[in-house]
């Protein structure tokens, strides 16, 4: 194994201005963690889960949080209705390719804007002096 793979990646996408309505709709937004499961290839532990924050309550923070566990880790998705905003987190052990995601996405929400970052997880996690079997 190479000892200079990170274990996993973290995808960012913050998206602006997406299509009217997408921020609380619940129906689509289970639906999008349904399907990128599938895109990813990947195999979900759960359904998805999905909340909406308390428009009375949470004034500012009025949307929608929702999370799928997979076996090679899990995919997070937040709204924030008041500016059509949206944020996703994948990460995961497994391979993926970030432009086929961040196009995935954009057809789902017709952003005007799409910001990504790709972040390596587990820098150290294949160096064999840093793991060490327990006994």
């Amino acid at each position: 194994m190479d000892a200079n793979k990170p274990f996993g990646f973290l995808f960012t996408l913050d998206l602006y201005e997406c299509k009217e309505g997408v921020c609380d709709d619940i129906a689509l937004c289970y639906d999008f963690l349904e399907r990128l499961v599938d895109e990813l290839r990947m195999q979900k532990q759960s359904p998805p889960f999905i909340f909406r924050s308390d428009r009375n309550k949470y004034p500012g923070k009025a949307g929608l949080s929702g999370w799928v566990p997979l076996i090679e880790s899990g995919i997070q998705i937040h709204t924030l209705s008041a500016k059509n905003f949206i944020s996703i987190d994948i990460y995961s052990c497994g391979p993926f390719r970030t432009e086929r995601l961040a196009e995935f996405v954009r057809a789902f929400f017709q952003p005007d804007e799409v910001e990504t970052n790709l972040i390596p997880r587990g820098k150290k996690y294949y160096h064999s002096d840093v793991i060490k079997s327990r006994s």
